[in-house]
This record gives structure tokens, C-alpha cells and sequence, in this order.
């Protein structure tokens, strides 16, 4: 799949974005403008949760939904000599933090700081330091907790890393927070196809991006109640096993560049599963597979178990690095994704039997 120039321009700016599980709604934004020609209605609930209706007087609803929210850190203490500690706000990784540059929202705009690590020579005779989170901090400059507080920084006080978007060896993306926002923009090209190709649908649409799954499903969970769907088709990424210190037996086998992976799990529901499956074979859209035991750990799980429960299937994209400031997906992977949720949709039909077998 080729894409837009002006889906590239979107996702680039959409990614570039800051928008840390609580504070999403700098991105949730851009990511409005860019839906709305494309659908009849946009929605957004009381903790930022956008959604795009196409059909919205239909009965019969489809939701295709991915999570807005990345990573992030909030301040948590501030030295008397002006040091800044932390704790996180979803999964970040404090193996990554050391040396990395920060953006620390404060009352009075962003200030720059860095995570500190001492230095290699001071290392040499002692155990080799491991990061924490209870010894990495930032410094911003400040040389007392009252500097820090005229800066505008306080307990609180959201901290992302600026790392932007790039394209690398004209095979992949690469920027933070890919983690979910490329299901954001995986769904809203699913809606810009649709709108371009002239497609009608007889269902309602919904395409839903969601906050807070980073913390626990919360944004899902909520909308789920709110718009109480017949099916709900979840995209979030998933893991490239094929990369240094992953192991397989624990964690599947998929790669970056072999297509998207369908899941296997309670939470699944079979009929739409096998209808993702039929419809990839139909297409010829490569694609792979993996399992979960307990829980897909996506926001598949607060639809499924929502509303006495709703069909739900999941998509994901193989990713490399997640949770760091180097995530990589396959473009090839991405389009593919898109191209197996719009083919899918063609094939709902709001009399088909959704019996669990």
C-alpha cells in the first residue's frame, strides 16, 4: 500500500505530538481534523475519548478502535538542591531513561531537562549501577528546589521525551509513541478509504480513539458503555519476537514485514475472528498468528467484557523496541493492517449470526 502524502504529513505531525496517558488531548486534536471529512459526526467523552460516526442513526453498530495515549512520567519529588524524581504514568522504562533529553510540562510551558547517570569513570571500581526507578532523576538546570518551582515545575508535572518521527531505510517507522498512535492513524485511513472509495456500509461506524489504556483500559472501558457496540475490532501493536533477548516460547514468533497478527484468546470471539482470517485469505492480505492466555492486555479486553459482552476481535501490528523512544513498525506491515480492517468491514452485515462456537 502506497500511502498519502497527506496521511505521511498527518501521521507525522500526529506522532510528534505529546500526548501522555491523562493528557492526550494536544493529539486527540489533530487527530479529529484530520477524520472529520471523512465521517458524518465526531464525538469526544468527558475524559478525551474521540470517536468518528459514519451512519450515526444505524442500529447496528461496528466499532474499529485503537488507543491515543503514550508513556509518560510525572514528577514526583524535588530535591532541596533541585533535582527532580519520578514516577511513571503507564509503562515506561527506566533502562531507557538514563542520557535521554525530557520534556517537562510545567505551569509556565515545556522545560528541557535530561536524565542524569553518573558518569562511566566513577563506575570502574564499584558493582555496576543498575537504573531504577527509585535512583534515576532529572536535572533541569536548577540548583534548588525553588528555582525548580519558579521554572513553573511542581509535583505533578507531566515528562515526555521529545523524539520525533522518522522513516528508516524506506522500510519502517520509527518514533515513541507508535505505541498505540499508529492504531490511531491505521483507523483513520480505514474511514479515509471508505469515505474515498464511495463505500456504503449498512451499519453505524465507529471509529474510536481511546485514552488511558497505557493505565489499565480505562478510556475503552468507558466508551464501551457509552456506545454499546455489536462488534467491536480492536488494532494495538504486538510484539517482534525475532529481536535480540525475546524468547519465543514465551512470547510467539512474529515478525516486522510478515503481516498483521490475529489473535487468539478468550476475550476473541470466534465468528469475527474467523471472519478477519477468511477475509485476509480472500485478499490475499499476508498474515500471522499468536495466542494469549489470560488476557490480550489490549483494549480488546474492556470491549469484550463490556455491555454483557460484545463480539471483539484484535489486530495487531509487530513492532520492535516497545516502550522505548525507538519503536519500529513495518510500512509495509501498516498498510497491510489498513487494508485487512477496511476489507473486513465490507463484509459485515448486521444479520450475521455472531453465535460463539
Amino acid at each position: 500500500m502506497k500511502f498519502e502524502k497527506k496521511s505521511l504529513k498527518f501521521l507525522e505531525k500526529y506522532l510528534n505530538t505529546s500526548s501522555p496517558t491523562g493528557y492526550e488531548h494536544r493529539g486527540q486534536e489533530i487527530w479529529m481534523d484530520y477524520i472529520r471529512p471523512y465521517v458524518d459526526k465526531i464525538e469526544v467523552d468527558h475524559y478525551g475519548t474521540c470517536y468518528g460516526i459514519v451512519n450515526p442513526e444505524a442500529e447496528f453498530k461496528v466499532v474499529i478502535e485503537a488507543h491515543a495515549d503514550e508513556i509518560s512520567w510525572y514528577v514526583n519529588y524535588i530535591t532541596d538542591d533541585g533535582l527532580i524524581y519520578v514516577i511513571r504514568n503507564g509503562g515506561s522504562d527506566q533502562t531507557i531513561a538514563p542520557s535521554k533529553v525530557v520534556h517537562i510540562h510545567g505551569e509556565k510551558g515545556i522545560v528541557k531537562g535530561v536524565f542524569g547517570w553518573p558518569a562511566i569513570h566513577t563506575r570502574s571500581n564499584q558493582n555496576e549501577p543498575v537504573a531504577k526507578i527509585e535512583n534515576i532523576f532529572i536535572d533541569c538546570g536548577a540548583i534548588s528546589k525553588k528555582e525548580v518551582e519558579e521554572m513553573g515545575i511542581y509535583v505533578g508535572c507531566m515528562i515526555t521525551y521529545p523524539d520525533e518521527f522518522f522513516e528508516m531505510n524506506d522500510r519502517y517507522f520509527v518514533c515513541r509513541a507508535l505505541d498505540n498512535r499508529i492504531g490511531g492513524f491505521m483507523i483513520a485511513e480505514v474511514a479515509r478509504l471508505l469515505k474515498e472509495n464511495k463505500k456504503t456500509i449498512p451499519f453505524g461506524l465507529y471509529i474510536t480513539n481511546s485514552v488511558q489504556e497505557e493505565v489499565g483500559l480505562y478510556g475503552a472501558d468507558m466508551i464501551a458503555d457509552t456506545i454499546k457496540p455489536n462488534i467491536a475490532i480492536v488494532t494495538d501493536v504486538t510484539h517482534d519476537t525475532t529481536t535480540p533477548m525475546i524468547e519465543k516460547k514465551k512470547e510467539g514468533d512474529q515478525k516486522c514485514g510478515d503481516g498483521p497478527v490475529v489473535f487468539f484468546a478468550p476475550s476473541i470471539h470466534h465468528t469475527i475472528r474467523e471472519l478477519i482470517i477468511d477475509t485476509a485469505k480472500t485478499k490475499k492480505i499476508p498474515f500471522q498468528r499468536a495466542a494469549a492466555s489470560r488476557a490480550t492486555g489490549t483494549d480488546t479486553d474492556a470491549f469484550a467484557h463490556s455491555n454483557g459482552g460484545v463480539p471483539s476481535a484484535l489486530i495487531s501490528l509487530p513492532l520492535r523496541y516497545m516502550h522505548t523512544t525507538v519503536e519500529m513498525v513495518s510500512k509495509e506491515d501498516v498498510g497491510n493492517v489498513i487494508k485487512l480492517i477496511y476489507e473486513t468491514l465490507l463484509k459485515i452485515k448486521p444479520e450475521m449470526k455472531l453465535k460463539y462456537h
